[in-house]
């Protein structure tokens, strides 16, 4: 399934690789206020943001379904689920422990 990656200050990657999402990962390790999260999203709407603080919110913009959170995800995790949106995998995507909402930055 066709996804974008925009990384933490802008820059929109179709169709990352593995290595694209490790490396937008690796830039939540600094501070910074203005530019907190990065995401991937796929063409029907869906999309997991990933905070710097280790916050994860999962949603589909398009439809409303959501938003759902995740706290203290490290980025190994954060990974797994970025690539279980790119493999279209909504089934094991639901069945993570969401707390429903946005949670807090």
């Amino acid at each position: 399934m066709p996804t974008h990656l925009t990384r933490r200050w802008g820059e929109t990657i179709a169709n990352p690789k593995s290595q694209d999402l490790t490396l937008a990962l690796g830039e939540l390790a600094k501070h910074d206020v203005e530019h907190p999260d990065c995401w991937l999203s796929s063409h029907d709407g869906w999309s997991i943001s990933i905070f710097e603080s280790g916050l994860v919110v999962f949603e589909n913009i398009e439809t409303g379904e959501g938003p759902w959170h995740m706290r203290a995800v490290p980025n190994p995790e954060a990974l797994k689920l970025w690539q279980l949106l790119q493999e279209n995998d909504l089934k094991s995507l639901r069945t993570k422990p969401w707390a429903k909402g946005y949670g807090k930055t």
